[in-house]
């Protein structure tokens, strides 16, 4: 596994948000979280499937657990941290920031480092926020995180998009001063800068329905201009075989396209490029100590 000392400040980075199939943002109405505990979990075989294809290609990852997950499947936080990953925090219940509201943030925030500290034995340093809902109307949780501890977030996205981004964000890591003498490291995921706007390009649907070409593209445009790129995927994006769920043909699409070219494509990428931890490349570029 790479080590942090030897990480060049110009790696790019691949995180997992640590999610089951029935919990993402799109299947909300289709599936209430009532009855999460009833649905058939796939997290852990598909957890250990991306163990095994990172510990091929020798790279350290960072996973950003749901603690609805940590609560329930502890095994796989200790099987995260056992291989050498960097564990983050995915909030508690994969609710939108605006929906929580600031004391439900603040508690969430709180409660899900507690936990996966207790479970991987090391310091939580990073959070991303449920669909990056990190946006201008809730800037206010960059706040929240930095009292609550954490030294960075993946949260804001560079895009115009209906349900999160900020246009006009700068696509590259950097800290934010925040009230009094706080502040924050802001990570945001990759972008692809084309026709004077910024396309998004760091993973999800996004990385299963574009070519490969546009992935690869979008992260040596990255390289060009100095900056590492982060991408994102999900357990279930690694999972073909995941129970199918009644919802209508966009999400249909947008869920289940090209599930079975998630782990190839990634490989292809980790083969190509240089990658590691969150934490690895922002304590190289000097915006963090090292662990």
């Amino acid at each position: 596994m790479t080590k942090a000392a030897a990480v060049d400040a110009r790696a790019h980075c691949v995180s997992i948000d640590v999610e089951d199939w029935f919990q993402v943002a799109n299947f909300f109405h289709a599936i209430p979280r009532a009855s999460w505990d009833q649905q058939i979990s796939r997290v852990e075989r598909n957890v250990d499937g991306i163990l095994e294809l990172l510990a091929a290609r020798a790279v350290r990852a960072t996973f950003f657990v749901l603690g609805w997950i940590a609560e329930r499947h502890p095994q796989v936080i200790r099987r995260i941290a056992a291989a050498g990953h960097e564990l983050g925090s995915h909030g508690v219940s994969h609710r939108f920031v605006q929906d929580l509201g600031p004391d439900g943030f603040r508690d969430e925030a709180r409660r899900s480092k507690a936990l996966i500290e207790q479970l991987g034995g090391a310091r939580v340093r990073g959070f991303r926020a449920s669909t990056f809902t990190i946006t201008r109307a809730t800037w206010w949780a960059l706040d929240v995180l930095a009292e609550e501890g954490y030294e960075y977030d993946s949260s804001v996205f560079p895009v115009r998009h209906p349900r999160y981004g900020v246009p006009g964000f700068p696509p590259e890591p950097q800290r934010l001063a925040l009230a009094g003498s706080r502040s924050i490291v802001e990570f945001p995921p990759l972008v692809y800068r084309r026709f004077g706007r910024c396309w998004p390009a760091a993973g999800g649907g996004y990385f299963r329905l574009f070519p490969l070409w546009f992935s690869r593209h979008a992260i040596a445009q990255a390289e060009r201009h100095g900056r590492s790129a982060v991408l994102y995927l999900h357990p279930w994006e690694f999972d073909p075989g995941q129970p199918r769920v009644a919802v209508g043909r966009l999400t249909r699409l947008r869920h289940y396209a090209n599930l079975a070219r998630t782990a190839p494509r990634l490989d292809s990428l980790l083969a190509r490029f240089r990658f590691a931890a969150m934490e690895d490349v922002l304590a190289a570029r000097g915006l963090l100590a090292p662990r």
